[in-house]
């Protein structure tokens, strides 16, 4: 009963608007007082951190903070696939009929978490997908699991439900609802991946480095989608983007591209750099 209130209170708040407020709050001045608490809240290691937290003039600063080049190191084998991001495995699997698992007992469509881009979603018909959650204490810059060429993004306005354990297991479709930012990427080794960074409530926007106007959470946003022109070739593990808040990363894979590391499961804990995948062959051809 309790969560079916809650339930219903969260579905009647002003999500998105809430959400940019948080952004404002977590940008002043003032918020930089909070950055204490949150670390010993969140039990965060600081040791890894980029600068002292003394230089940090925001929480949201810190929460975007970036870390010591050596703090997360990228496996630099060829076939490697890794993970964009640190957080926590809470889906991994198959595209099966054109569905990905959100959790038990409840799915949803490739075509609708793509905004409904038929072409791209029969690009991952029959592939595979893996969907890391980001927690509060998470490190939360984004970088590329693969080493590739970005030609296209996509953004797509929506709701703001929470993705913690909640709002995953009692929310209905949610990935596919949430707002959400696309980033589709070829790569040689891996064929073509879309990186998909989902929205969340108190996130106060999601961030690219490639594009300066890319953003989520806009007040009268409309779904957008362009081709990236004159984008180099990204490595393996190059940031190309941020949260500004906890959320969650998807990504989707090819049919037959790729095989998932040994011991990587549901539950799973990773941290960018780390090895989540092999590809299945050497080489693919270009979009």
């Amino acid at each position: 009963m309790r969560k079916r209130m809650l339930r219903g209170l969260i579905k009647q708040l002003p999500q998105n608007a809430m959400s940019r407020q948080m952004g404002k709050i977590m940008a002043s001045r003032l918020s930089r007082f909070a950055i204490n608490r949150y670390i010993k809240h969140y039990h965060i290691d600081t040791t890894m951190i980029e600068k002292p937290v003394g230089e940090y003039r925001t929480l949201k600063e810190f929460f975007t903070r970036r870390l010591k080049p050596e703090a997360r190191p990228i496996d630099p084998a060829h076939q490697v696939i890794v993970s964009p991001v640190d957080g926590k495995v809470s889906q991994l699997g198959d595209i099966v009929e054109g569905t990905l698992i959100q959790a038990k007992k409840r799915d949803y469509s490739v075509l609708d978490l793509l905004g409904g881009d038929k072409q791209m979603a029969e690009r991952f018909k029959g592939g595979s997908f893996i969907t890391i959650y980001l927690s509060p204490r998470d490190y939360h810059r984004i970088h590329m699991p693969v080493e590739g060429k970005l030609f296209k993004y996509t953004y797509l306005p929506g709701r703001l439900y929470p993705v913690n354990e909640m709002g995953v297991e009692h929310v209905d479709k949610l990935f596919a609802r949430n707002e959400r930012l696309i980033t589709y990427v070829q790569s040689k080794t891996a064929g073509c991946v879309a990186i998909v960074k989902v929205g969340a409530l108190f996130v106060g926007s999601v961030k690219v480095t490639y594009n300066n106007t890319a953003t989520t959470n806009i007040k009268g946003g409309r779904q957008v989608s362009e081709a990236i022109g004159g984008t180099p070739m990204f490595e393996k593990g190059r940031e190309v983007g941020w949260f500004e808040f906890g959320s969650t990363v998807i990504l989707l894979f090819e049919k037959g591209k790729m095989n998932w590391a040994p011991g990587l499961e549901v539950g799973s804990t990773v941290v960018m750099g780390q090895k989540i995948a092999e590809t299945a062959e050497e080489e693919h051809a270009q979009p």
